[in-house]
């Protein structure tokens, strides 16, 4: 019997679902682990974008926090580490929840440098657009189209190849890295 592995799109960030398919028709890889999906808090605030919707790319989630993937083809790797519950601070959180939250950020930030050697990785809490806790972490390049100015900031560049085509990796192969990460902190 031939067995041919298909890669079948989804809109899951992780290696898109992977389906077996042999004479008798196709079955569900038991080893890749199901989607995450995005479920708002029930203390969600209405209007705030972070409550309501996951805030990019939902690559993994646990009952208090989130890890997206901001869908920035200028910045492929984005990341953000949210609350999932509305916290306007950082202070706000139990002793606990804060060094929770630093593990997610640490894991994220050693996969970035470890697989894609940036020139330095960003890290950043702001929240003066979304007063929602979360923290950002973001592989910098020289190359990239603001550095070294803050992803935000002014652009300087237009580089070619384009960003993604500069990653030593696809986003999906990368978002599997965080999740693998993710899973043991």
């Amino acid at each position: 019997m031939r067995w041919r592995i298909l890669i079948m799109p989804f809109a899951w960030p992780c290696a898109c679902r992977r389906h077996v398919q042999s004479a008798e028709g196709y079955a569900d890889n038991a080893a890749m682990p199901a989607p995450p999906v995005f479920k708002p808090a029930h203390d969600a605030i209405a209007g705030c974008d972070l409550c309501v919707a996951p805030g990019g790319v939902l690559v993994w989630s646990q009952a208090d926090w989130r890890v997206i993937r901001v869908d920035d083809a200028a910045h492929p790797a984005f990341y953000r580490v949210v609350c999932n519950r509305h916290v306007r601070e950082f202070s706000d959180l139990a002793p606990a929840e804060r060094r929770r939250c630093m593990d997610l950020v640490c894991a994220i930030e050693r996969v970035l440098i470890d697989k894609l050697t940036p020139t330095k990785i960003n890290i950043a809490a702001l929240g003066n657009m979304v007063p929602h806790l979360h923290w950002h972490v973001i592989a910098r390049f020289e190359w990239d189209s603001h550095f070294p100015n803050p992803v935000w900031g002014d652009k300087l560049r237009d580089p070619l190849p384009s960003p993604m085509q500069r990653l030593a990796m696809t986003t999906e192969q990368l978002d599997t890295a965080v999740i693998a990460a993710l899973s043991t902190c």
